[in-house]
């Protein structure tokens, strides 16, 4: 029976992860070269590949929006976990971690991730059309979670300095995890069908779903899989910081790199079903993983920060409200009629490329 039961997963997507574990544990805390860190690298891309294949098998499963939900956890699970260990680490720029982070992750999920989708998925179906009364709701929440905990602390007068004080912060963390909760209650279980694909079919409708023996499987190994890429991600870290310091650009552009490594596995995943023409299934994808991203980091870094004294800055600079303000005003106009089309993803992409450059060029 277990022999039958791993049949059907199959040999590449149970091989890859325990390799790319291997791979981590053999180059942690090491300084590899530039050919170790092009092995680690194609390890990486071959462990997002797997990741979005065993995210695949579960949703097939549990069906939208739990699959989608599944993945965006996972990876923000893991994200928070490396954020706050970095945190206690310390080092140069460790106080304003968490809200780079946080930052970038909804400037390329609201630019890069929405935007290709956009463009993919137009590009082979002309006009895309979404639900309306799945995408709203999102970009409402997380519009309130980045104007509180990115834009507010700049402007408050109980402390000096783009930060909250004890009680704001507590304040700040019970909020954002209690909203984000309550998106997850509508998205799974009052109002589930405001986020299944609006044309209400799959490019799995005709096949038979996993058994649930082989969905656990594919749960572990995804775990697996998402454990080795986040780690991955942070070993080729300092390659990555010397080869931005080597080309003179600001120490920015680290977590650029860092957040766009983990998020591959929900962006090609994402890119995929809008392929297919499931472009709400890619916005609950982008969306979801921007608001377990805020929803999840902010309270977990409030408390380390308060519990261990640690210092913690959460207000973005002028320049950075005013590209987040943008985005946020662009994202509410696209996704506010339910259709959308090659114009829309190329807008997207240019801000998001807006993005980049300026943060390599300030």
């Amino acid at each position: 029976m277990t022999r039958r039961l791993f049949a059907s997963v199959p040999v590449w997507s149970i091989a890859v992860p325990v390799l790319a574990c291997i791979m981590l544990a053999a180059i942690w805390g090491l300084a590899p070269g530039w050919f170790l860190s092009a092995i680690a690298g194609s390890t990486l891309i071959a462990s997002v590949l797997v990741a979005v294949h065993h995210a695949e098998v579960i949703a097939h499963r549990l069906g939208e929006p739990f699959g989608t939900l599944v993945l965006a956890l996972a990876v923000t699970v893991i994200e928070v976990s490396l954020i706050v260990s970095m945190m206690l680490a310390g080092g140069e720029g460790s106080s304003a971690l968490a809200r780079d982070t946080v930052y970038a992750t909804v400037m390329i999920v609201c630019n890069g991730v929405i935007g290709l989708c956009l463009l993919m998925g137009s590009i082979r179906h002309r006009t895309i059309g979404f639900r309306v009364e799945g995408t709203t709701p999102a970009l409402a929440v997380m519009a309130t979670l980045t104007t509180l905990t990115l834009v507010l602390p700049t402007y408050t007068s109980s402390t000096a300095g783009p930060t909250f004080s004890a009680p704001q912060l507590v304040f700040a963390g019970v909020v954002s995890f209690v909203l984000w909760g309550v998106f997850v209650f509508v998205q799974t279980v009052r109002h589930r069908d405001y986020f299944l694909p609006a044309n209400g079919q799959s490019e799995d409708a005709h096949a038979a779903p996993p058994s649930g023996a082989t969905a656990l499987i594919s749960l572990v190994l995804l775990l697996v899989s998402l454990v080795a890429v986040v780690g991955l991600a942070k070993v080729l870290a300092p390659s990555i910081e010397a080869a931005v310091v080597g080309a003179g650009m600001p120490h920015a552009v680290v977590g650029i790199a860092i957040a766009l490594m983990v998020l591959l596995p929900e962006t090609m995943s994402a890119v995929r079903a809008a392929r297919s023409d499931r472009m709400q299934t890619s916005f609950n994808l982008a969306l979801g993983s921007a608001l377990a991203t805020i929803g999840l980091t902010i309270p977990a870094v409030a408390a380390t920060s308060i519990l261990l004294g640690l210092p913690l800055d959460l207000g973005l600079p002028p320049k950075e409200v005013a590209l987040l303000a943008l985005t946020l005003l662009l994202t509410s106009t696209t996704l506010s009629g339910g259709r959308a089309t090659i114009l829309q993803g190329a807008v997207h992409l240019v801000v998001f490329a807006v993005f980049v450059f300026l943060a390599m060029v300030p």
